[in-house]
């Protein structure tokens, strides 16, 4: 029998009583008050923790009372001030950060909405709760007022204070009460305890927003989201864990982000569990060494500063927009292109990416997506991911399944990770069956494959083994994985063209390999050659006139038929990916011009490579094996190769040489025949 909300509601209530809140609550009782959910939940899971309507009613008084009276609101700083001066005593919730002064060789406070800072606080405070330092916390504080002239100190004192945090969590209790759940009704749980509702979104999309929480599970995890705006990418690293903190605009330095070397404190990813970045268009570091350090950390979750090196377990999240089409994207530059432009052609620094989650599959954040239903406190749900921190799951595979050969060191650590980490999400207590284990392995590899398909574009043939696949130890059978957004979409479609339309593989001007089309038509005429769409640039204005003139002087070894003084020849380039114009179009446009007067197709999916001298020399192609990767990569399913780069077919991986015809061409009258088919 299929579980209804109800009956789930039920059964959260009976096996985690105490330790869940209904998820509408929140948003009642918000009313302006600019705090995280974690702390409204906190407040909620101290009186309404419970199904009973009545208590329900009763708490939400009482949290609302609190927050009324104790509540900073920086708009009232001043009153909640005075209330501290004339009562002596009072309680407020405010967030603190602390920093040491060193020349003083004291510690002062600042609050965030009271406004008020050089707030001595108590070194005991300090050794307790190091978050203090980094970013700040939010807490409950009984504040004082002692005025003493002589003193150049603030009058404000902390006589208690208590982190909105909650104190204490068995995770036997979680192991416990796992049992009483299947896997779908666990998901279930987890999503509605971050405040979504499970029912209304599909099913992969349920596995993609779960594994935006796998950082907070996972040490040293490396993932980044790119989507569309509004499907809420930030919003778990801002609100639903007090120990993630998200750096927006992303500009940062290595002092804060790593270590500061006159402090001697380490930064950010010594004291949070999760970094997340907002907007990576954005990132900026003002030293130099910053990416590189970046890097080193991503890689091996350490980093040198001076003599010394660090060790940090924060894992980097990097959430941004993709604000084209995904077919745009993948059309145009790859999925990465978001990034600043010291990252986006780095393929280092992407390589060091675990996991890539398909922003553009998770719909835009409507009202029916949040839950009123019953989820964990998320300060609970918090302390259980951090302590799953401890354990690791990173060898569940190997019990059942085998790696496949493309996959490197890199990526299978990345995939072991995400493995490692939606085991400790779904299956905390470690019991699963090897179909559990194969869907998180499968799921696992897509999102690696996606890095290693953008690591290919930006990188070429270093990244050219992104055929991943798994076996299964039982009975040896290889399953290849797919990623679903690179399947359509060809830049060279299926099927015959039609006649004078050619397809080239070439470098632009900058050395960088590209796919064109050329497009010729003939009308009745006199013998003129037009020509369009290279702009201004004065080598593809030569590459088609010695092609027009080759194309005159030797069209009668080619057909007798041709008269080219009957005809008017019209031809267009098209830049397929934007990249900038190529130089490189004479024997393309030969061979255009040739299938466009003698009105037949040149060969299905076939892809033009090499270019020739006035005198029709053809010259040798450099890197043959990136030009066949880019032409299988745009769906070409021929070839057409200078006979005299043969030569370099041993630098071409096998895998790649059995997904496309090669044909090889002596001269250029050899390569019309043999495009158009033509023994």
């Amino acid at each position: 029998m299929e579980i209804n909300e109800m009956d789930l509601d039920v059964k959260i209530n009976k096996y985690f009583s105490g330790r869940v809140v209904r998820k509408d609550l929140p948003k009642l009782i918000k009313q302006g008050a600019n705090v995280p959910i974690y702390v409204l939940e906190y407040l909620l899971g101290m009186y309404c923790a419970t199904d009973d309507e009545e208590a329900i009613e009763h708490g939400i008084k009482k949290v609302k009372k609190i927050l009324a009276e104790n509540f900073v609101r920086p708009d009232e700083a001043e009153k909640v001030k005075s209330k501290i001066k004339e009562l002596g005593s009072y309680k407020i919730i405010d967030k603190i950060t602390v920093k040491l002064n060193e020349k003083k060789d004291i510690y002062e406070a600042q609050f965030s909405n009271l406004g008020i800072k050089e707030v001595l606080i108590s070194a005991e405070y300090i050794k307790k709760y190091d978050k203090l330092l980094a970013g700040g916390i939010w807490a409950i504080l009984d504040m004082e007022y002692f005025y003493d002239e002589r003193k150049d100190i603030s009058p404000f004192l902390i006589s208690s204070l208590k982190p909105i945090q909650m104190p204490h969590l068995d995770i036997k209790e979680i192991f416990e009460g796992r049992k009483n759940f299947s896997k779908d009704e666990w998901i279930d749980i987890l999503l509605r305890s971050v405040g979504l509702e499970p029912d209304n979104f599909e099913y992969n999309v349920k596995w993609h927003l779960l594994s935006r929480l796998i950082p907070f599970v996972e040490n040293n995890y490396n993932i980044c989201e790119l989507g569309p705006r509004g499907t809420g990418k930030s919003y778990v690293y801002k609100e639903i864990s007090p120990n993630s903190i998200l750096i927006s605009g992303g500009q940062t330095t290595v002092a804060n982000l790593f270590y500061n070397m006159s402090t001697r404190r380490i930064g950010l990813v010594g004291m949070w569990d999760v970094v997340a970045f907002d907007e990576v268009a954005g990132i900026r570091f003002k030293d130099k060494d910053g990416i590189q350090i970046m890097k080193d950390y991503m890689s091996s979750g350490s980093f040198a500063r001076g003599k010394e090196e660090k060790q940090a377990s924060a894992s980097m999240v990097f959430v941004g927009n993709i604000n084209q089409s995904i077919e745009t994207v993948l059309k145009t530059s790859h999925l990465f292109s978001p990034f600043p432009p010291e990252m986006s052609n780095d393929s280092a620094f992407f390589d060091r990416m675990h996991f890539y989650i398909p922003g553009w599959e998770i719909p835009k954040m409507r009202p029916e997506f949040f839950t009123d239903r019953y989820g964990f406190i998320v300060d609970y749900l918090a302390e259980f991911f951090r302590e799953m921190r401890k354990r690791t799951f990173s060898d569940a595979i190997d019990k059942y399944f085998i790696f496949g050969k493309d996959l490197n060191q890199r990526d299978v650590i990345a995939v072991r990770k995400t493995v490692s980490g939606l085991v400790k999400l779904i299956y905390p207590n470690g019991e699963f069956t090897k179909e559990d284990i194969k869907e998180i392995l499968e799921y696992a590899l897509i999102g690696r494959r996606r890095v290693k398909e953008q690591l290919k574009k930006i990188g070429g043939m270093e990244f050219y083994d992104v055929h991943f696949s798994y076996r299964d130890r039982d009975n040896n059978e290889e399953h290849f994985i797919s990623v679903p957004e690179m399947g359509g979409g060809k830049l060279i479609p299926e099927g015959k063209e039609k006649p004078g339309n050619i397809y080239l593989v070439a470098r632009n001007i900058s050395g960088m390999l590209g796919v064109y089309r050329l497009e010729n038509k003939v009308n009745s005429g006199t013998g003129k050659f037009s020509k369009s769409g290279f702009g201004s640039l004065r080598d593809a204005k030569e590459a088609l006139d010695i092609a027009f003139n080759y194309f005159i002087s030797n069209s009668k070894r080619v057909s007798a038929s041709i008269n080219t003084k009957k005809f008017d020849f019209l031809m267009q380039v098209i830049d397929l990916q934007g990249i900038g114009m190529t130089g490189d179009l004479s024997l393309a446009e030969l061979i255009g011009l040739f299938s466009s007067v003698l009105e037949k197709s040149v060969l299905e999916s076939l892809v033009i490579t090499g270019t020739m001298t006035v005198g029709g020399t053809i010259n040798k192609l450099d890197n043959l094996a990136d030009v066949i990767q880019v032409s299988v990569d745009a769906g070409a399913k021929r070839i057409l190769i200078p006979a005299s780069s043969a030569a370099d077919l041993a630098t071409v991986p096998t895998e790649l040489v059995t997904k496309i015809q090669m044909i090889f061409y002596n001269d250029p009258i050899d390569a019309v025949f043999k495009s158009l088919g033509v023994n």
